[in-house]
């Protein structure tokens, strides 16, 4: 993938379950899209899942398609293959981005993620979150409590600490 997901915004989510998508989050799902062109609205997939997650990830086409090539390379039947399909075929929604660049976000997504009102997209590389904002922010104090004080992430990209 040539681009990435970087940063992090706060939207406004509406009554019918329209959130503008961060404008930098929009050029990374056109470059995500193969079927994309200019004038074109970008697919995506978001990704729900079931009780144990409490946010929305969204793919880019690319990214999906690669998830869906290591889920064909696992053998058929098998639990883990089972398990991924149900999470990202089953649990997922395809849908696009519209022409004033927002997402409709489905009742049953709001729902899931108790979302109404604001919503927190945060980016994950070649993936973004959308989270319910007090529940991103009760995960994320309880992530840096599991971190050390005196570890420095930068470590981790030399492979030298292990958490």
């Amino acid at each position: 993938m040539s681009r990435r997901f970087r940063g992090e915004s706060h939207h406004k989510v509406d009554t019918k379950g329209r959130v503008s998508i961060p404008a930098s989050f929009r050029r990374v799902l056109e470059a995500g899209d193969p079927n994309w062109k200019n004038g074109d609205n970008p697919e995506l997939v978001i990704v729900y899942g079931d009780h144990r997650r409490n946010y929305l990830e969204c793919y880019t086409m690319e990214a999906i398609e690669e998830v869906d090539a290591k889920i064909d390379r696992m053998p058929r039947g098998s639990m883990q293959r089972k398990a991924l399909q149900r999470l990202f075929h089953g649990q997922s929604f395809p849908t696009t981005v519209d022409e004033t660049g927002r997402l409709v976000l489905p009742a049953k997504l709001r729902n899931k993620i108790e979302l109404n009102g604001e919503a927190f997209f945060i980016a994950a590389g070649d993936t973004f979150q959308i989270w319910k904002p007090e529940t991103y922010e009760t995960e994320e104090e309880s992530w840096q409590q599991e971190l050390p004080d005196d570890v420095d992430p930068l470590s981790f990209l030399d492979g030298d600490m292990e958490v």
